[in-house]
């Protein structure tokens, strides 16, 4: 057969799939990605993956990063990674590990996911105490001054995180909340060195709670698990102790994400 004759590549992913391998090879790579990086994985040309890169850019499924090169999910990727984690299959074993956790802490536990602005809650299980903090499913908390929050930027790139942490000033919501970026990523390298974050009334007066992380397939960061208490009943303290059966519920979850 003639050189000439060999189906190229291009020819081997239907027209139909090209702009799903693009998401799916951002999503899988975990950062930002360049169109050069795209043309060397996936084989196609420089202009298809630049009018695809632009297609999904439009429709909300990419974004463009800050260089104005690279491309990392939109929010309708974000938002269609979020539905599928919340799929009735999944989410009925999820909610069962939680459930395990919950009723051996004794406190309430959130799964949280990073959004644009902040952690949103994505699941959680109320303790069974009369007297507890409500934040329903879908409330949206800071970075700088949560547990899932600070556990989300720990994991960070040094200049992804320099990016968030020099974008705006960090709100002081209570007298506890830390303000200062270099203060702050000295926190977050102690939280990378031990393996949880905290919040000791730092979001809101009268709240403690630490979160540990979940892990995808590739073991980078997908989630948070956290357990908050009020402080008149649980001090920052005590949350720690509950850290082993936490880590213990996590690594259950991130079991649950790689055999799906």
């Amino acid at each position: 057969m003639p050189e000439d004759a060999i189906p190229s590549k291009e020819h081997q992913i239907p027209t139909n799939l090209r702009l799903l391998r693009i998401l799916e090879e951002v999503a899988r790579l975990g950062v930002s990605v360049k169109p050069a990086d795209l043309i060397d994985t996936i084989g196609l040309p420089k202009p298809t993956i630049h009018r695809l890169l632009q297609t999904a850019e439009a429709e909300g499924f990419l974004q463009r990063d800050i260089d104005g090169r690279s491309f990392g999910p939109g929010d309708r990727l974000r938002a269609l990674a979020v539905n599928t984690m919340s799929s009735e299959r999944i989410r009925t074993a999820r909610l069962a590990i939680m459930k395990a956790a919950a009723e051996e802490i004794g406190e309430t536990i959130n799964l949280a996911t990073p959004d644009r602005e902040g952690m949103t809650y994505l699941d959680r299980v109320e303790t069974k105490w009369p007297l507890r903090i409500q934040l329903p499913i879908g409330t949206q908390v800071p970075f700088h001054c949560t547990a899932s929050g600070k556990m989300y930027l720990s994991s960070l790139r040094s200049a992804t995180l320099n990016g968030v942490l020099s974008a705006k000033p960090l709100e002081k919501l209570t007298d506890q909340t830390t303000t200062d970026p270099e203060l702050l990523r000295e926190e977050l390298a102690e939280t990378r060195r031990r393996g949880y974050s905290q919040d000791n009334e730092e979001f809101m007066t009268g709240m403690a709670a630490i979160a540990v992380p979940v892990l995808d397939p590739q073991a980078r960061f997908l989630a948070t698990l956290s357990v908050h208490a009020p402080v008149m009943r649980c001090t920052l303290e005590q949350i720690v102790a509950f850290l082993e059966p936490l880590q213990r519920a996590a690594s259950k979850l991130s079991e649950l994400n790689q055999n799906q």
